[in-house]
């Protein structure tokens, strides 16, 4: 398809992906004269298939973090860096309108009745079990410890109950983790599946008092900017793209974890710190945190095209391998 896009114009071809680069295999990336590679480190170093592929020399890597842009560095690659970046409709949202016109808020969606409970969030993929990258063990383990002696709290999962994707079974998971089934919502599997809309997530987002996303490694990690932008303090992993991500909230310690399938190294975050960060985001005064708002500011998708993708765009343009 590349191709034949280029022998209809007479400028120079120029195909940009954002995709795990290990997982493109086919021979024919070589014909390819020019690729822009917005690709996602989520391991430390980068994975040896990772660094090699962006070696190629018909390859402009782009890094999605700072992290990211330090393993190219490490690598000795030629990268130009581009952050992700939120819309504006990421803000804090009391309500929004349904389809109905009625007014409709966070906790409305979410099954909660109570406006006095402490609602930890998580929105994450439920995808891969070798290891589960978003460490659902550690942070479901962690909320029951936690939630055993707070009754308000209440856990609110943004994802796919099922393993239906490949993922973990989610229901046994907080079976195990002996979490009573009162302290949790899911939500709605079908209007997860149909996407909801962004300003419903925004409520959503307003109305958790913390969003919980340790995991063992992120490119970037678009939820903790989201939830900040919208007042929401969030506890991460003091690990790759995640660390530069927390303008307000917690860092969760851990240890490294191999990666047999990657060759380099993730993340296991420690249990007992997360329950800690949650004992500290329950005990701090409930209320949007402008703070969260303000960090999450350098990340509007606006300024981001301003500061970062006119620069890497003009270069790209008189980029030749």
């Amino acid at each position: 398809h590349s191709q034949h896009w280029e022998s209809m114009s007479s400028l120079p071809g120029l195909v940009m992906i954002l995709f795990d680069v290990w997982a493109l295999t086919n021979p024919n990336i070589a014909k390819i004269p020019r690729i822009a590679a917005w690709a996602p480190i989520d391991h430390k170093p980068s994975p040896p298939d990772v660094a090699k592929w962006l070696a190629r020399p018909n390859v402009m890597p782009i890094a999605m973090s700072k992290f990211g842009a330090d393993m190219m560095e490490l690598d000795g690659l030629e990268h130009l860096y581009v952050p992700h970046a939120v819309d504006k409709v990421f803000k804090p949202t009391e309500w929004f309108a349904d389809a109905a016109g009625k007014r409709v808020r966070g906790r409305d969606l979410m099954g909660i009745d109570d406006p006095d409970a402490f609602v930890v969030m998580m929105n994450s993929a439920n995808k891969g079990r070798t290891p589960p990258r978003k460490c659902w063990g550690e942070n479901l383990l962690a909320f029951g410890v936690f939630a055993a002696d707070h009754p308000d709290a209440i856990l609110y999962l943004h994802t796919d109950q099922s393993a239906g994707l490949g993922g973990v079974d989610l229901v046994q998971l907080i079976r195990a983790c002996g979490i009573k089934p009162e302290q949790v919502r899911f939500v709605d599997q079908y209007l997860y599946r149909m996407n909801l809309p962004q300003h419903a997530l925004a409520a959503l987002y307003t109305d958790a008092d913390v969003l919980l996303a340790t995991s063992a490694g992120e490119g970037f990690g678009v939820p903790v900017i989201e939830a900040q932008a919208c007042g929401t303090p969030v506890i991460v992993s003091d690990w790759t793209a995640q660390t530069e991500l927390c303008g307000d909230g917690w860092l969760v310690d851990g240890q490294p974890l191999w990666d047999p399938n990657q060759h380099s190294w993730f993340f296991t975050p420690n249990v007992s710190q997360i329950v800690s960060s949650l004992r500290e985001a329950y005990e701090r005064k409930r209320g949007k945190s402008e703070k969260a708002i303000a960090f999450a500011a350098a990340y509007d998708a606006d300024v981001v095209y301003e500061e970062h993708w006119r620069p890497a765009m003009e270069r790209l343009a008189t980029w030749r391998p």
